[in-house]
């Protein structure tokens, strides 16, 4: 591994070289954590990763490279946060992870990890964002998720440290202040909004307890008002590598998961823990591998009509 500082006169980036044995995949690693192709805050490009996020030593932006040739990754980082982000680049790129553990005796899944093995659990260190964008994703589609996510960052975030033109979700203080109003012109009802904000309340809390460990998170997380068992999922599977995680409460996870492992059968939450069950600690690695490497269960309804919650708050201020 090597560290070196370069410094200009517009920014100031840290880089670093981290040897990477093993395979990675940058798509199957990181692809959870972009929020749809114009993500303001992530995105990956080839086998490149760009984020912004609030760390716990301040605002970040980072670029994570795969370098095949060299069997080596390389981190880039920005802003008051960038020797934060080095000192946990290995952590945050998945090298930490150990899937070589994991020797699952289910053909399906023993199969899966034989053709993924790029598959990695990371630790980013940070929650709030996470929390956040979690809750923008409760009760609603994966279209009206991303759509939100990208108006709340782009009109309420700030531009990122660093040269790739990404923006920083907005930052406590102001998640804390929005109006009303402004929540419904971004078509997030007041439930998620409140949620949000006890989020933003609690994010230097957050911080602390992802420091003190799986079990002080999820007790945090868990006494936050709005955020249940499938966003404290999430956020420990991100925050913490928590390999085992599972979101109780997904609307298309029990299916997927009973349609892999119980050869077409239906699953509710409670059937999706039991067939789960035999794979502790790795039960998200299994999720993911799961939902990555098959097909979901056929279709038994019409696609859900998305109504546009952002447009009906304009045509409605309008008048």
């Amino acid at each position: 591994m090597s560290c070196s500082v370069f410094v200009s006169s517009v920014v100031r980036v840290e880089e670093r070289m981290l040897a990477c044995p093993d395979r990675l995949d940058i798509g199957l690693t990181f692809g959870l954590l972009v929020r749809g192709r114009h993500d303001p805050a992530s995105r990956i490009i080839g086998d490149t990763w760009f984020h912004s996020m609030h760390s716990p030593a301040g605002p970040v932006s980072l670029s994570l490279g795969l370098d095949r040739s060299a069997a080596s990754v390389h981190v880039k980082a920005w802003g008051p946060g960038r020797a934060w982000a080095m000192e946990h680049a290995a952590a945050i790129a998945g090298l930490n992870d150990r899937p070589d553990e994991f020797v699952p005796a289910h053909a399906l899944v023993a199969s899966l990890h034989r053709r993924l093995p790029g598959l990695r659990i990371v630790r980013l260190g940070s929650a709030y964002d996470l929390a956040l964008a979690t809750t923008v994703e409760q009760r609603v589609t994966s279209a009206e998720a991303k759509r939100s996510w990208r108006a709340l960052v782009r009109r309420h975030g700030s531009p990122a440290p660093g040269v790739h033109g990404l923006r920083l979700p907005p930052a406590p203080e102001v998640v804390e202040t929005l109006a009303d109003w402004e929540w419904r012109a971004l078509g997030i009802e007041g439930r998620r909004a409140a949620t949000m904000r006890t989020i933003a309340s609690d994010a230097a809390g957050l911080d602390r307890a992802v420091g003190a460990g799986d079990a002080m998170l999820a007790n945090r997380l868990s006494s936050l008002r709005g955020v249940g068992p499938w966003t404290a999922a999430h956020v420990l599977l991100f925050a913490v590598a928590d390999a085992d995680a599972v979101p109780v409460g997904d609307w298309h996870l029990p299916r997927h998961v009973g349609h892999a492992l119980a050869r077409g059968g239906r699953a509710d939450d409670g059937r999706m823990l039991e067939l789960l069950e035999p794979f502790r600690p790795h039960r998200a690695r299994v999720w993911r591998l799961l939902m990555a490497g098959t097909g979901g269960p056929p279709r038994r309804a019409p696609r859900a009509r998305i109504h546009d919650l952002m447009r009906a708050e304009a045509v409605r201020t309008r008048w």
